[in-house]
This record gives C-alpha cells, structure tokens and sequence, in this order.
C-alpha cells in the first residue's frame, strides 16, 4: 500500500515500508538505524534508501550517534528522550570495595591509591553492608581512634541506611538520587542468588554523570 502525505507544497508518497518506520521512529525515537532494521527484520543496507528519502522530506532527522527522531519534536524533546534513554547498566564503573574488618588507616590508603570518594563496605560473596566516604575518614582523624587498630565497620553506614540504584534504573534516576541525599556515590546492586541481601556490581558518581553529559555535548558514544 502507497499513500500519499501532503509535505509543504509537494505529494510525498510514502511506502508501506516507510510509514511502519515512521511510526516506530514516533513511538521509539531516537532510536538507530540498526535498531529500526532489527525491529523489521531487515539489513540496515535495505532500510537505508528509505531513512534517506524520509530525512530529505523533512519527516525524519538525524543527530550522530544519537539516531533517527521525528522532525516534530523539539530539540529539547529530543534531548530529554535521550538521556531518559541511558541506563545504569550501560554506564557503572568498577566498584572500590573492602572488608568490615579492614582497618581505617587501611581503607584511606586504598581510598588514595584507587582515587576514589568512596569505599563500599562487603562480606564473603559481595554482599553490601555499608559505605565509608570521605566525610567518615575525616571525624575519624578528628577523633581521638588509632586508625591502625580501628576496623572500618565502626565509622561507616551500615544497611539499610544506604542509598542504592539498580542496574535497570536510568542514569537520570541515579543523578536525581545523588542530589537528593547529598551523596557523592551510589553502589549499583543487584539481588543475592544465594542468601539474603543485595551484591555490589557497580557504582555510579558525580563523575559518571558529569562525563556522560560532557560526552554527550560533544557529539561522543554515551
């Protein structure tokens, strides 16, 4: 089936093929080339004539390495779309964990030498029991402790006083937490498959958001 679509002062026809893209592009968008050929179950090669003649008639644009996205949305539709779109999973780092039983002075040198803000405290299979920052290592030295005697479980948070995400959550939703509770990290955790609590995977921080919005700017894979 053709149909016709009034474009400005000219008759657009458009193919079956093209209208189904439209609609997913309306539905979905941004969204890549490879995804809208995966969607039909077809080459990106065979799509490419029609996303082409879609842009030239102004139906579609394209940003790079963003995707395709309906010409009636707003640059800042599409940019909220966007960014609603990245994920936790997509942009964790490695989480800096230690032991309960590590010593204070222990977990502020390895605090130094990983670069780190922020120390996630586990147990035997990486299960979460708590956080020390560097606002903990300071009352610390304030105090009258020897930090080499003193094991980390006494001055960190413990859960479940800890604010976590989730690999599913957006990267948004994680930003929003950090300002929310003042934090400047989150340990990304998922469900224990053998005993009760949640097992560290990841972290996202300030950093992770700042790098994710400066790449994002610049034009560079998010």
């Amino acid at each position: 089936m053709i149909s016709r679509v009034a474009r400005g002062c000219h008759a657009i026809e458009l193919s079956e093929r093209q209208e189904t893209i439209l609609r997913i592009v309306k539905g979905e968008g941004p969204i890549t080339g490879e995804q809208i050929a995966e969607k039909l179950s077809l080459t990106r090669a065979t799509l490419r004539p029609d996303l082409a003649i879609l842009t030239m008639s102004g139906f579609l644009d394209a940003r790079p390495r963003v995707g395709y996205f309906y010409a009636g949305k707003s640059s800042n539709q599409l940019l909220g779309d966007y960014i609603r779109k990245l994920t936790v999973k997509e942009h964790k780092s490695i989480p800096v964990v230690c032991q309960e039983d590590t010593t204070v002075y222990d977990a502020m040198c390895t605090m130094f030498l990983e670069d780190v803000g922020t120390l996630f405290v586990v147990r035997e299979g990486g299960l979460l029991i708590g956080v020390v920052s560097r606002k903990d290592f300071l009352k610390s030295l304030m105090g009258s402790r020897e930090l080499a005697q003193t094991p980390i479980g006494v001055i960190m948070t413990r859960m479940p006083n800890i604010v976590t995400c989730k690999l599913d959550d957006t990267l948004l939703e994680a930003a929003a937490l950090l300002i929310r509770y003042q934090v400047d990290a989150l340990p990304v955790v998922k469900e224990s498959s053998s005993e009760k609590g949640v097992e560290v995977v990841g972290r996202i921080t300030k950093t992770t958001v700042t790098k994710a919005f400066v790449e994002l700017g610049e034009g560079t894979p998010v």
